[in-house]
């Protein structure tokens, strides 16, 4: 369980921890920016400018939570008072976005109404505020449901979880994903300044295929592995708690094997997004069952029913199955690339894309870059964007076979290439 306020060998023990882990952090980011040489320089230059500057947020972050911690309001309040305050501030998240759509009305009508957009704009601001206050707390009861959980799976050390569990919701970079036009791959991912318009996504991306002869996608993330970890405003309480936990995985296998090699090829970095995927659903639903029961998400999967899908609905109302379709759009490239017919491919994308856009699915770009980042988190049945990519299969199995999620991430942690997931793998 988290340590008492008044304990103050146990506070100086999580400080020296938050040290530990910040210069972790900025090892790993030092590590991670080594990008390589030509002719990728052209590509990389069209982030100038642009790129989100994640010591600054870190600081920020941590000055935040150390705040939050030296309070410490949470551990003096129950089960029951702790669980009304984070369903209040998910309550709150729905009255923001609520407002921020109803600005948006006044903004965009054709009869704009200066008096209207200002009292719109006043009533914004004030749920803005309310949830500010609500924020922090709810963040830190939420972290704690989480190391309560993962202390009950095995994961403590000396009654501690190592590190922490620290999240912060904030405007998370966006994605500037790089992969070759003959294969799918990311080649190289760029973290970029929230904000960015349509408009400038598209000329980025034009750029990088036009002149540079790459394909490229810039995309929203749901959350980051940073320290403490990025995670986006969400009103949904089941997604919420996956993203904590996936993104604390992360953070679990920093210094192991399996996390060490995430940037070493594309297999390592799938199995690495698959692992967290499937633990971080696990790991949300036993918090959802102890603690929000009446939120919990029935959903079919084989074996044990380990993890279940928050997402939008993957069949529209005239039978169209997405993941499905995807898979086999996936499919289809992959064979099509093979064969060199990369012009045939990219048409062939974009007459997909349409298909999808007027089924419901409004994908914005369909490239190799769109599945070299889609067909990483290959934790759910059916392939989708990751086709025939064997890592999820192999990934999915071994957990399957392995009686509980500490037992798998134990075994997965270890592994230091596709070879060793396969000798492993059921």
């Amino acid at each position: 369980m988290a340590c008492q306020t008044e304990n103050t060998k146990c506070r100086h023990r999580k400080q020296f921890l938050w040290l530990i882990l910040i210069l972790i952090f900025f090892f790993g980011l030092r590590a991670s920016s080594v990008l390589p040489l030509e002719p990728l320089d052209g590509v990389r230059s069209l982030a100038d400018g642009k790129r989100f500057d994640y010591v600054v947020w870190t600081l920020k972050a941590l000055f935040n939570k150390a705040v939050s911690a030296s309070l410490g309001v949470e551990k003096f309040l129950n089960d029951e008072q702790q669980a009304t305050i984070v369903k209040a501030y998910f309550d709150q998240v729905g009255v923001v976005e609520e407002k921020e759509r109803a600005l948006e009305d006044v903004l965009y009508h054709s009869s704009f109404d200066e008096s209207q957009f200002q009292l719109a704009n006043e009533d914004l601001n004030e749920a803005r505020t309310w949830l500010k206050k609500l924020a922090p707390l709810a963040e830190a009861i939420i972290q704690n449901q989480t190391e309560h959980i993962l202390l009950d799976m095995g994961f403590g050390y000396g009654g501690q979880i190592i590190p922490p569990v620290l999240y912060e919701v904030t405007d998370l970079p966006l994605n500037l994903i790089v992969s070759a036009r003959d294969e799918i791959g990311t080649v190289i991912s760029i973290s970029l300044k929230p904000g960015i318009d349509e408009i400038e996504k598209n000329e980025i991306e034009n750029d990088a295929l036009n002149r540079y002869d790459y394909s490229a996608l810039i995309e929203e993330v749901g959350g980051v592995g940073t320290y403490p970890t990025m995670v986006l405003r969400s009103n949904s309480i089941n997604w919420l708690f996956e993203t904590v936990a996936h993104e604390w995985i992360h953070n679990y296998l920093t210094l192991r094997p399996l996390g060490v090699r995430y940037f070493t090829n594309n297999a390592m970095r799938t199995i690495n997004e698959t692992t967290a995927s499937l633990a971080g659903k696990e790991i949300g639903r036993a918090v959802i069952k102890i603690f929000y029961p009446e939120h919990i998400v029935i959903g079919t999967c084989p074996k044990r029913e380990l993890y279940w899908v928050i997402s939008e609905e993957e069949q529209n109302s005239k039978g169209f199955n997405y993941r499905a379709e995807m898979r086999e759009t996936r499919v289809t490239v992959d064979e099509l690339l093979a064969q060199a017919q990369i012009l045939m491919a990219e048409r062939y994308m974009e007459q997909r894309r349409l298909v999808f856009w007027d089924e419901g699915f409004r994908i914005r770009k369909l490239n190799q870059a769109y599945f070299a980042f889609y067909g990483s988190y290959n934790d759910t049945p059916g392939g989708g964007a990751s086709g025939k990519d064997p890592v999820g299969p192999a990934v999915r199995a071994l957990r399957y076979s392995l009686p509980h999620l500490k037992a798998f991430i134990d075994t997965i942690q270890d592994v230091r290439s596709l070879d060793d997931l396969m000798k492993i793998a059921p």
